[in-house]
């Protein structure tokens, strides 16, 4: 039985969170060899689509409107202004009772913020964009995220992170419905991991070191940023500071938030995705440059604020690069 895909867009839409999951859809139809799945994307007003890229996109119907069909899964799908719109009750009212009515119902990167407002994301586990957690953390306390992972299912719900991990999320929805063999197949023709290692964190820049509070405090920060590789111990940065340990320690701790190792820490694992993004040093190599003893302490402070080992980190960078 075909199974109907309904993807809801808003004005401003991010193209490929539209697009890319569809077409992992619609390669899934190829290898089956019929059309398991039904693809429609839905407007929230009437008329064409404007995308982010400028890019117009003519909907298949608008919300509030019968399909004439059951919908499967209804997946909303993010924006850049997702966080700030502000959809009309009714609209709110038929995504509401359209994903109570599916069998599963999920979100795109920022299309999180959309699903919210119906209430149906609360005290559930949740992801979104990297970038976008804390203001979806404030905007709707209850519902649980999850800043790491590429894609979420909880019960019904499945929320994918930013962008391209729709793609990735799509990719488990084809696996659920036709089986490892297929999606396999798909991920194969569509040239993408069928697991990709590791989460969203190696792409964060979110609280990534940057000199910050008192201009004593800036210049020390700059002088470690510069210099990971050296000893920064707290004696060593306070007199570099002109102060005493025990007063640099408290002072930095007020106006930084963290304690000065845990800052280094971060400094040294900042420098390190840098030479390792070049992909020319080994991870021993990396470790000896950014301050770290040996490459598992490397590995060790990595994996903590990265969620990848150097190593995976290093060969993602490369494809990339390539």
């Amino acid at each position: 039985m075909t199974k109907t895909i309904a993807m809801v867009a808003l004005q401003g839409v991010q193209l490929l969170d539209v697009s890319g999951p569809l077409d992992v859809f619609a390669q899934a139809n190829i290898e089956t060899g019929e059309e398991f799945y039904a693809l429609r994307v839905i407007a929230c007003e009437p008329g064409p689509l404007r995308s982010s890229s400028g890019v117009r996109l003519l909907p298949d119907g608008v919300a509030g409107q019968d399909l004439g069909e059951r919908i499967d899964t209804l997946l909303v799908a993010g924006a850049p202004h997702a966080g700030m719109a502000v959809l009309p009750p009714p609209t709110v009212k038929w995504l509401r009772a359209t994903a109570m009515r599916s069998r599963r119902y999920g979100s795109i990167c920022t299309g999180a913020f959309v699903l919210a407002t119906t209430g149906l994301l609360d005290g559930h586990r949740v992801t979104t964009h990297w970038a976008a957690t804390e203001d979806l953390a404030r905007a709707f306390p209850t519902v649980h995220i999850d800043e790491d992972a590429l894609y979420v299912r909880d019960r019904k719900l499945r929320t994918a992170a930013g962008v391209t991990a729709g793609l990735d999320l799509a990719l488990a929805l084809v696996e659920e419905d036709l089986g490892r063999d297929i999606a396999k197949r798909v991920a194969a023709q569509l040239v993408m991991f069928f697991k990709r290692p590791g989460g969203q964190l190696q792409f964060s820049r979110k609280g990534e070191t940057r000199p910050m509070g008192r201009s004593v405090l800036q210049e020390v920060q700059r002088w470690v940023a510069v210099n990971p590789e050296l000893d920064h111990s707290i004696a060593g940065m306070a007199k570099h500071a002109g102060l005493s340990p025990r007063h640099f320690a408290r002072l930095f701790h007020a106006e930084v938030g963290i304690t000065p190792a845990a800052w280094v820490e971060s400094a040294r694992v900042a420098a390190a995705r840098t030479l390792l993004e070049n992909g020319h040093d080994t991870p021993k190599q990396v470790a000896s440059k950014c301050g770290f003893a040996n490459a598992d302490t490397l590995r060790r402070a990595f994996k903590k604020h990265v969620g990848v080992t150097p190593a995976d980190y290093r060969k993602q960078h490369a494809l990339l690069i390539e």
